[in-house]
C-alpha cells in the first residue's frame, strides 16, 4: 500500500490551463500507480482549462465549488459530488465561473503501451 498524504502532495504542471494549481496524488512521481494518474485540481476563480483533447480517459469528481465543462455536446454545470467521464479524445474545456476555488479530482488513464 502507498499512502500520499495531502500536506507533501506535489504541485504539477499542465498543459493548456490557467489559474489552476495541481497536486499529484498517485501515479508519475507520486506513486507506483500503472494504469492510471490521479491528482487533485484547484481552479482558482477565473481559472479553467482551454478546449483540447488527449488519448487519456478522464473523470472529473468535484469535491467543492462549481466547474462548467464545455464539450461538443454542450456545456454541463457540475457542483459538490457530481462527475463525468470523457472518452480518450474527446474534446472539453473546463471554467470556474464563480468567485470560489473548485476542487476536482482527476482520475486519468495511461495509454495502454504504458499502463
Amino acid at each position: 500500500m502507498q499512502i500520499t498524504r495531502y500536506a507533501e502532495a506535489r504541485p504539477y504542471q499542465t498543459n493548456r490551463h490557467y489559474n489552476m494549481v495541481g497536486l499529484q496524488l498517485h501515479g508519475n512521481a507520486a506513486s507506483t500507480t500503472e494504469a492510471f494518474t490521479c491528482g487533485l485540481s484547484l481552479f482558482l476563480p477565473g481559472g479553467g482549462a482551454e478546449m483540447s483533447s488527449s488519448p487519456a480517459e478522464k473523470i472529473y469528481f468535484v469535491l467543492e465549488g462549481e466547474i462548467v465543462v464545455r464539450t461538443d455536446a454542450g456545456e454541463f454545470v457540475l457542483g459538490p459530488l457530481d462527475s463525468c467521464h470523457l472518452a480518450p479524445n474527446e474534446t472539453r474545456a473546463i471554467e470556474n465561473r464563480t468567485n470560489t476555488v473548485a476542487s476536482v479530482l482527476v482520475i486519468l488513464s495511461k495509454p495502454k503501451d504504458k499502463a
